[in-house]
């Protein structure tokens, strides 16, 4: 059966190579310890990849003859060795690196579909990794807002006052002009909207990786502001056991688990399970939540299979469900049968599909699925609203790299958005339950060209046909200019769009309630260029009275979008019910993202960013800035690292003041935090004062008019939980 099995998965080549398996180790060569996260690149090939755990990892499909395989680590200066194939039975390629006081950026990047490091692909792509994942992590282990929020030109903005809903926004646009992408998948969107954020897991993680600007190109409508992809880990060499234990102040319990092992030599396993909770929490006093109860349960499990040495495939689904309430204080702790509250109710099942084909050393085939069904119930003192999004999304795409400096990618794929709403209805809202259908095919392709070591330019174009709105031809330009080691340029330049739907940030406001179906027969796709320009420097310098050299690094980023006709809701003469329409103009967005890091004889850190967003509406000769948008913010971080045994940090991020709806503004403020990890073996326990100086939104006035029965809220510009203490511990057991 598996021999058949893999003769209809093996695409045709037009060559065939002897291939080789080659054992790789990375260690420090001062202590011998395995180092772990290295990246090995075979020059000149499209293999490589980064080292488990033990310092190990094995390269397949590796070729006959003579080759250089770079070896990369943070810290650590990179060397090349040169080996030549097949090695003798049970060699193993030994690299031993020294540690240098610069650090490198040499991460693997995989939104790109290239296998190319962070420093040698001309799209901007920032990643989150390693150490820094593990401390942001420790602040929220639940899930990943405080992962994003901390980045320079990200914001997640809370879109719920009692239930703490919450989205993302990237350079002033709001949530659903970002794609959320898990290993390279759409299963985040839609329906889900405010709960996203809410229901993605850190633990299993191995790196984030952001592309800011128009990314539609590599993933299709929605990603006009850009993207994030959340790279979970693979299975490793040796078996690896994570358990994550954490408590708050507010009555948060987080218990989470990840296992991870080769079954045998052709099948891998990986396990992600978690239950997490909260209690109706109320800092101010005012009788409504600023965290709702809630409890969650999510299982990931995933397969491997590998097939000789050059096919991939990849099994896995993601079941979760929660129940959040929150509301009146009383009401939710069940003191009372009546008062204000909201509910949600959600359950989510998806799969993923992936089979990877290498068939010689320049070709490689990918082709992967995921379906996702997602269903709400969102439950309020007057009225509910219930539906069902079944969503599917299916890619295949091919890479060719006819030459060492040269890199074609093409592909296909095909998109469905099926919405259904539920037929329970409240007796004083009858309605006819609404349904909407959204399809779309694609095609894609990428050429990457490097003339020499100084220069690659990439370009791509998309042509999408989306079902009643016609095509969507999207062509982009990328450009890396290397002017010495530690000088370098970028320049990102494409075309976006967006198809019309349901759930936006305004609808999801008004639960969905009075709101008439988007149709093609009224409404335009909004469409969109934008344009990045971001400069690199990297060096050293050394100041009076200390012994070594501080180590720095700049990133300077200047950014500009333009969204044509946007999609807005407009109320009819009624009232209280409501339409979409495209506005007759324009949102515009641009701004700069300053980023600097300091290093000091390895412990010190010190990380310092800003940001300038101007976000602004421009319809009928007015222009006026968006709502929810600082135009300054700073991110401030000092880190203290002993290696295997400390982590310290202090942080401090500032907001101007944001415009608000009612043409108000709201006032600017600051949140500090400090944190502390203690290290051992197979064990740490952390400690994290978040937002220690108790800036909350109600510290500035009320939330909400009218009576707490039936609240009318105001936007949400602050945090609304203040001072919050988490404690918790990690343990590996393998």
């Amino acid at each position: 059966m598996r021999k058949l099995l893999l003769v209809l998965l093996t695409l045709p080549a037009l060559h065939l190579f002897a291939q080789n398996t080659l054992n790789i180790k990375v260690r420090d060569a001062a202590t011998q310890k395995p180092l772990s996260g290295a990246s090995i690149l075979v020059q000149g090939y499209n293999i490589g990849g980064e080292t488990d755990s033990a310092g190990l990892l094995i390269l397949r499909e590796v070729p006959d003859g003579e080759h250089t395989l770079q070896c990369r680590y943070l810290g650590y200066r990179s060397i090349q060795r040169n080996v030549t194939l097949p090695l003798t039975a049970d060699a193993q390629v030994v690299f031993s690196l020294s540690e240098q006081e610069e650090e490198l950026e040499e991460v693997l990047i995989r939104s790109t579909r290239s296998s190319r490091s962070i420093a040698d692909i001309p799209t901007r792509v920032e990643a989150i990794t390693g150490e820094e994942l593990e401390e942001k992590s420790n602040m929220k282990p639940g899930d990943v807002r405080m992962l994003l929020n901390e980045s320079t030109g990200i914001q997640t903005q809370q879109t719920s006052a009692s239930s703490a809903n919450a989205s993302i926004r990237i350079q002033g646009l709001d949530g659903r002009y970002t794609q959320l992408l898990r290993d390279g998948l759409p299963m985040y969107a839609g329906l889900s909207s405010g709960l996203s954020l809410l229901q993605i897991l850190p633990l299993d993680l191995k790196q984030v990786e952001v592309i800011k600007g128009s990314a539609s190109t590599l993933y299709g409508g929605g990603a006009i502001a850009g993207l994030v992809n959340f790279i979970t880990r693979q299975p490793e060499a040796e078996p690896q056991l994570r358990l994550l234990a954490n408590t708050t102040s507010a009555g948060g319990l987080d218990l989470s688990a990840f296992y991870s092992k080769m079954l045998d030599d052709d099948v891998g396993f990986t396990l992600l399970a978690s239950r997490n909770s909260g209690s109706a929490y109320d800092p101010a006093n005012i009788g409504l939540t600023a965290i709702p109860r809630f409890n969650r349960l999510s299982i990931n499990p995933r397969f491997w299979f590998y097939f000789e040495e050059n096919t991939t495939i990849q099994v896995g689904f993601n079941y979760s469900k929660e129940n959040r309430l929150g509301g009146d204080v009383d009401y939710v702790r069940g003191n009372s049968r009546f008062g204000y509250f909201e509910r949600n109710i959600s359950a989510r099942f998806a799969s993923q599909v992936q089979i990877d084909h290498t068939p010689n050393k320049r070709l490689h085939f990918s082709l992967r699925n995921t379906i996702n069904r997602f269903s709400r119930i969102l439950n309020q003192r007057q009225f509910r609203f219930e539906g069902a999004q079944l969503a599917s999304f299916s890619e295949l795409h091919g890479r060719f790299r006819p030459k060492s400096n040269q890199e074609l990618i093409g592909g296909l794929n095909y998109q469905s958005d099926h919405f259904e709403e539920g037929t329970r209805q409240t007796l004083s809202n009858p309605r006819t339950p609404r349904i909407l259908n959204i399809r779309n095919f694609g095609t894609f392709v990428q050429y990457t060209w490097s003339p020499n070591e100084q220069y690659t330019l990439e370009t791509g174009l998309r042509t999408d046909l989306v079902q009643g709105y016609g095509a969507a031809v999207l062509p982009r330009i990328a450009a890396l200019y290397k002017l010495t080691d530690a000088i370098s340029a970028r320049i990102n330049i494409g075309l976006g769009y967006k198809t019309p739907t349901l759930f936006t940030e305004q609808s999801e406001s008004l639960a969905f309630q009075g709101i008439t179906l988007p149709s093609a027969d009224s409404l335009n796709l909004e469409r969109s260029f934008g344009i990045n320009f971001d400069l690199n420097y990297r060096g050293s310098f050394k100041l009076p009275g200390l012994s070594k050299e501080i180590s720095f690094s700049w990133n300077q980023l200047f950014f500009y979008t333009q969204l044509n006709n946007p999609l807005v809701l407009q109320a009819r003469t009624s009232g209280t019910t409501y339409t979409f329409a495209n506005l007759d103009g324009d949102y515009v967005t641009r701004g700069l993202e300053t980023n600097l890091k300091f290093s000091y004889r390895k412990p010190w850190k010190l990380f310092l960013g800003y940001t300038f967003t101007d976000a602004r509406s421009r319809s009928t000769g007015e222009s006026v800035q968006l709502p929810l948008t600082p135009k300054h913010r700073l991110n401030s971080v000092l880190m203290y690292e002993l290696e295997e045994r400390w982590r310290l940090g202090l942080e401090a991020y500032y907001f101007s003041p944001q415009g608000l709806g009612d043409a108000s503004r709201s006032p600017a403020y600051w949140i500090c935090g400090l944190m502390g990890e203690k290290m051992w073996e197979n064990w740490s326990i952390f400690l994290n004062f978040e937002n220690f100086l108790d800036t909350r939104q109600t510290r500035f006035g009320a939330i909400y008019t009218g009576f707490i029965n039936n609240p009318q809220f105001k936007e949400i510009y602050a945090p609304m939980d203040g001072f919050v203490v988490n404690a918790g511990v990690k343990i590996s057991i393998l």
